[in-house]
């Protein structure tokens, strides 16, 4: 999984699903058994988190002080 780290002046980040089968090996491997993770991005679409469900993606976003946002 990826650290989140405050890097911007815009503070929107967008909160997307991601399937684990699309991502890389050494990432699957740490999914311990789930079916999907939640990838926040920047503006620029620069990911700056990756974790297991979608309410510690918004509370990690809140806790840098950004605006989160759901992509469907």
């Amino acid at each position: 999984m990826h650290e989140f780290e405050a890097q911007q002046n815009d503070r929107t980040v967008y909160v997307k699903t991601i399937a684990v089968t699309d991502l890389p090996r050494e990432v699957r491997d740490q999914a311990e058994g789930l079916e999907q993770l939640y990838a926040v991005h920047d503006a620029q679409g620069q990911q700056l988190a990756l974790v297991g469900n979608r309410k510690l993606a918004f509370q990690l976003a809140r806790q840098h002080d950004y605006a989160p946002v759901l992509v469907h």
